[in-house]
């Protein structure tokens, strides 16, 4: 299920990021020449019984931008999917577009940003000002018992909103660490962190599928999530 909250497709409020979405949009990548590109803000994805929500960075100039669901149709979505897949937390290994009858279980994916930033590098008052999309994720998922980042943006982007809806945490007491667990006690759902799946870091080896294999087994048993059996 994607959900898109009122407001969102037509949100400009980050000009930077409304004229970069566009124009990647417009130009292509050679390889997609023909593809008609979702360029809008890209809502959150999954089960909305979720007991994990897990939290990226932001859309892929020619992944989500183009397909317009998290995490779709690029090196990204190729190494987080089918590990979903493996953990019991989707239908298929494979997401190519919005009508490929991908189903996630237990799992909502979203982002701290919605728009595609240059370099992959959301600006932090960007990502201030997706808060409100982040909150309408969290407030639709009742059933949600933890949060997984993956990267220290999303991580930290998972603090901040917290902090903005007044919770009484010290940021610097919970570091971002691969396989970190912050409990956070009253002030929000607990945090595991995760390198994020991006292609620079599967590809170097900083993250393997043992690695992130490992950190959805881990997420499934803090969910309280019963053990995959197929």
């Amino acid at each position: 299920m994607n959900n898109l909250p009122a407001g969102l497709e037509d949100c400009v409020r980050c000009p930077r990021l409304v004229e970069h979405r566009k124009r990647t949009a417009k130009e292509k990548r050679k390889a997609y020449r023909n593809h008609s590109y979702w360029g809008r803000p890209v809502p959150g994805f999954g089960d909305i019984r979720a007991k994990v929500v897990i939290i990226g960075l932001a859309p892929g100039a020619h992944g989500s931008n183009r397909t317009g669901r998290m995490f779709t149709g690029d090196a990204s979505g190729d190494f987080l999917y089918p590990a979903l897949y493996r953990a019991g937390f989707s239908n298929q290994a494979r997401s190519v577009d919005m009508d490929d009858d991908l189903t996630l279980q237990d799992v909502w994916v979203t982002s701290a940003a919605r728009c595609v930033p240059p370099g992959n590098r959301p600006h932090r008052n960007e990502i201030a000002a997706c808060r409100e999309w982040l909150n309408h994720d969290f407030s639709q998922l009742p059933e949600a018992r933890i949060v997984l980042a993956l990267g220290k943006i999303a991580h930290d982007a998972y603090l901040d909103f917290l902090k903005a809806k007044g919770k009484d945490l010290v940021k610097a007491r919970h570091p971002f660490c691969h396989g970190q667990f912050h409990k956070l006690e009253d002030q929000g759902l607990p945090l595991l962190d995760s390198y994020h799946v991006s292609f620079q870091n599967t590809n170097t080896g900083r993250l393997t599928k043992n690695m992130f294999d490992r950190i959805l087994t881990r997420v499934r048993d803090l969910a309280e999530i019963p053990s995959l059996c197929r």
